[in-house]
């Protein structure tokens, strides 16, 4: 079976952000469509980019320089809605423009912190002044930022570092980022490799820093790929209910690191071929997984639901480690599963960065999504196996996937699907 996985968003709003910040237009096919994505979109439209669309495609006419408020007197409102990363990667690019920005979003958005980032872009030159506890809104006055060398506490998220490096080629001077403590390393390997694609000057050192020159982008047509981390939900239920499930255009030449997710489930018994061109992942006839290993998914934490969802279907515990940073994501992510999971009536046990799940029978429960798309999906996942599953938020899944459910009932027609979706 050939799973449709529609385009990655971090490639996307990343390409997004590039193509504004470039000089002419740039052409992103396949770009993904969800409330994330849209969001991000919009944000930048209100920066004064124009985006238009074409088919499949976004045409993007870059600015080649930061955004410029129409009237440097009055507070230029730019709403994020639930989109971390237009929170994370626009004050940067705004920072290097000129006016006053005022960046805001949900209450969800509004609990997930931006300290490090407002105080990386505040030794850089910028005023900012932050909502409480250093988080949303956030407002930035600008007046172009020099560059220099800074150390970026970047053990919540990989992003704060993602936003500075994005918007570096439109600082005056060279900036060198010492990242502290750094989570989800491949979303800086996918962000620099993007970079480059639009011209970037990039420089990496063997202490870790990380060297950005000016010289601004070039406007480079991309062709989005399909999104790892949602892959991992039609990998894994491919697992679980012993069936063949491709994704073409994920291959070995993929810049996502979740797509190593793969390779967790093959420790699970699950067959796994990668190619240049696709994905492939077959269940055992039965679907068992095999359990009674220790994992750490730091690096990929994004899939850290998805094995954990499906873990009770093992033969042994499953043990996640290095994902305290998932604790500050849409929601306390491993709170939020384990108690999921002890909802089903699933033995888990939960630590400040790891979780455990044993084998065990689930039982009917609703599953509180906590508005967040991932838990929503993992657990759709284990509702093929397992009867009795509701959703309390199914429609959660518009942040990164809005035809999921759709998706999952084509590829798994006979299989049980959770209730109420």
């Amino acid at each position: 079976m050939t799973a449709r996985v529609p385009g990655s968003k971090s490639i996307t709003n990343r390409a997004l952000l590039l193509a504004a910040a470039a000089t002419g237009t740039t052409r992103l096919r396949a770009p993904l469509v969800s409330d994330d994505t849209l969001a991000f979109r919009t944000a930048l439209t209100g920066l004064g980019v124009r985006i238009t669309e074409t088919g499949d495609a976004w045409e993007v006419t870059g600015t080649g320089r930061g955004p410029v408020s129409a009237d440097a007197a009055d507070d230029a409102p730019v709403w994020c809605a639930d989109a971390g990363t237009a929170a994370r990667f626009l004050p940067p690019f705004a920072a290097t423009g000129k006016g006053r920005f005022v960046f805001d979003g949900t209450d969800q958005l509004r609990a997930r912190p931006l300290r490090p980032l407002a105080d990386a872009l505040t030794a850089l030159g910028a005023e900012v002044s932050t909502g409480p506890g250093g988080a949303l809104p956030l407002t930035v006055t600008a007046d172009g930022l020099t560059g220099g060398d800074i150390t970026l506490d970047s053990s919540f998220s990989s992003q704060y570092l993602t936003g500075l490096l994005l918007s570096a080629p439109l600082m005056s001077a060279p900036l060198t980022v010492r990242a502290r403590s750094l989570v989800s390393r491949p979303y800086i390997d996918m962000t620099l490799a993007l970079m480059r694609h639009f011209g970037a000057l990039t420089e990496e050192h063997g202490d870790g820093a990380i060297t950005v020159r000016p010289g601004g982008y070039t406007a480079a047509d991309l062709t989005i790929e399909p999104d790892a981390s949602t892959a991992s939900y039609f990998f894994a239920a491919a697992a679980v209910t012993g069936r063949r499930v491709t994704v073409p255009g994920l291959g070995t030449g993929s810049s996502q690191g979740d797509l190593g997710f793969v390779e967790v489930l093959r420790r699970t018994g699950a067959e796994v071929e990668v190619t240049a061109s696709a994905t492939t992942v077959t269940g055992r006839p039965d679907g068992r997984l095999t359990g009674g290993f220790e994992v750490d998914m730091g690096n990929i934490s994004d899939t850290f639901m998805t094995l954990a969802a499906v873990a009770p279907l093992a033969d042994g515990p499953v043990t996640v480690t290095g994902i305290g940073h998932a604790r500050l994501k849409e929601s306390d992510r491993i709170g939020a599963v384990a108690r999921n999971l002890r909802a089903l009536g699933i033995h888990t046990e939960e630590g400040p960065e790891r979780i455990t799940v044993h084998p065990g029978a689930p039982r009917p429960a609703e599953i509180a999504c906590h508005r967040d798309h991932r838990i929503a999906m993992a657990f759709s996942v284990l509702g093929l196996r397992t009867g009795g599953i509701t959703l309390d938020d199914p429609a959660c899944v518009a942040k990164t996937f809005p035809g999921f459910h759709d998706e999952l009932r084509r590829l798994f027609p006979g299989a049980a699907t959770p209730q109420g979706i």
